[in-house]
């Protein structure tokens, strides 16, 4: 079971928690819980690291440290009042260690990618020992482990880390044996090398430690705990009648977390369909609710399409030029130059004559996109590259649309009926993702348009 930032925000929200995991172990359940930190604590830690390179002095770092101080002690001591002194203790250790490493990167001047991910992993290492004395509190054992001493073991990528198979086996090994008599807690989000240098896997990235423990254990369940019912056919602030899917595919919840659903991390699915695992997502403050189910092959009902997202942030680049008709390796320049900058390509479409490559990034890569290709537009490579941000991405997911004649026409004759203007199409060859841009303005109307085309608020066999 993983809960979220949001989940463990208080001391009223772990005692939620705790009733939760109490009553499973109680039914002879064993259990594994996987915690991220409390809300909002990562963003602040990573705002104070960047800032401190540049900054005039580290006066920021002491309010920061008390901040934390004052937010985790409250918290512990409504949660586990009777170990106040002793985890009270392990908090100051880890604070007095944070604030000495954010001095250093103020001195330096240097906040490299190891610092940083050092750096972000304090939330969880601050709040992991309240909920391991939480459940103490409740006469529950409780072992509490980071993620590399519990056996996550990942590329040397950080801040995007991937974990590899050999982390099965140590998981297994290492949190195998604490399973009969306690329920141990691992800090989610972070991992190490085999030199046991500390990495992180991502934002959001206690979904995929949840999955990569339930791998290495071999679960028989993953439990997704949030705050929201489970996965919906779209964003109910979008849509106000958006309704929760009882049962998607392994293959759907992948396309919908990439194109922006917030309730999983996109690769956080991979270690259960590895095991062929069963995921599901609950909502810690409506734990009766029966959630959604995340399976090999989802449950395929009369509807084509299950779901709708879209994603605001982003931005086009279109690629033009004559001259890279029938020319080899002008797509390979293209990649290589953006893999270069670390620019990440979401969406990709070509015109048959090969005289145009479109491309959707991060708003945030835009900059570095454009950069790197420049030098192949100086070097006749291709005419010319333009940009624009006024756009968004729209992805129409659902496993029933392979094979299922007629459902481009659907999509695209309720939007040209609408008036939504397509500027690009992409499909990928699992045929469970339609995804084409849109103007930025017309993205929430081309999402409402689909959701009720295809009658997604109404509860289908």
């Amino acid at each position: 079971m993983k809960f979220g930032g949001t989940s463990v925000a208080d001391a009223q929200c772990i005692r939620r928690v705790v009733d939760i995991l109490e009553k499973h172990h109680k039914a002879g359940d064993e259990l594994v819980v996987v915690v991220s930190a409390q809300r909002g604590v990562t963003d602040q830690l990573i705002a104070l690291a960047e800032k401190l390179p540049t900054a005039p002095d580290c006066t920021e770092v002491a309010p920061l440290i008390a901040a934390l101080r004052k937010r985790h002690m409250t918290t512990l001591e409504g949660a586990a009042p009777d170990y106040v002194d002793e985890v009270g203790a392990v908090i100051e250790k880890r604070l007095a260690s944070l604030q000495h490493i954010l001095s250093a990167i103020h001195n330096l001047r240097e906040l490299t990618p190891r610092s940083k991910d050092y750096v972000i992993s304090y939330g969880e290492r601050l709040f992991a020992p309240i909920l391991g004395a939480a459940l103490r509190q409740r006469g529950i054992l409780s072992t509490v482990l980071d993620g590399c001493e519990a056996g996550i073991l990942t590329t040397p990528q950080h801040g995007e880390a991937t974990a590899l198979y050999e982390s099965d086996e140590r998981i297994k090994k290492r949190i195998g044996p604490l399973l009969k008599n306690e329920i141990p807690v691992i800090m989610g989000f972070m991992g190490c090398t085999g030199n046991g240098i500390i990495t992180t896997l991502g934002r959001s990235g206690s979904d995929y430690s949840a999955s990569i423990v339930g791998a290495g254990i071999d679960a028989d369940e993953i439990w997704i705990w949030t705050d929201v019912d489970g996965i919906m056919t779209s964003d109910p602030r979008v849509i106000n009648d958006a309704r929760v899917l009882k049962s998607v595919s392994y293959i759907e919840v992948m396309e919908l977390s990439y194109f922006g659903a917030k309730v999983m991390h996109p690769r956080s699915i991979d270690p259960a369909m590895r095991k062929n695992i069963l995921v599901r997502v609950k909502n810690t403050f409506n734990p009766d609710a029966p959630g959604t189910m995340i399976v090999r092959n989802g449950h395929r009902d009369s509807r084509v399409v299950k779901a709708l997202t879209y994603i605001d942030k982003v931005a086009s680049i279109n690629i033009n030029g004559a001259q890279m008709i029938g020319r080899p390796g002008v797509a390979k320049a293209i990649f290589s130059a953006l893999a270069d900058k670390e620019v990440n390509v979401m969406m990709i479409s070509q015109g048959s004559s090969e005289a145009n490559i479109s491309l959707i990034v991060d708003e945030s890569h835009i900059g570095a996109a454009v950069d790197a290709l420049a030098f192949l537009v100086k070097n006749g490579v291709v005419r010319e590259v333009t940009r624009n941000k006024d756009v968004c991405a729209v992805a129409v997911v659902g496993a029933g649309m392979a094979g299922a004649a007629g459902t481009g026409g659907r999509i695209f004759t309720a939007l040209g009926l609408a008036g939504v203007n397509v500027m690009m199409i992409s499909q990928g060859s699992s045929e469970a993702n339609i995804s084409f841009v849109v103007r930025q303005e017309d993205g929430p109307r081309a999402v409402r348009v689909l959701h009720d085309e295809f009658r997604l608020s109404e509860e289908c066999n």
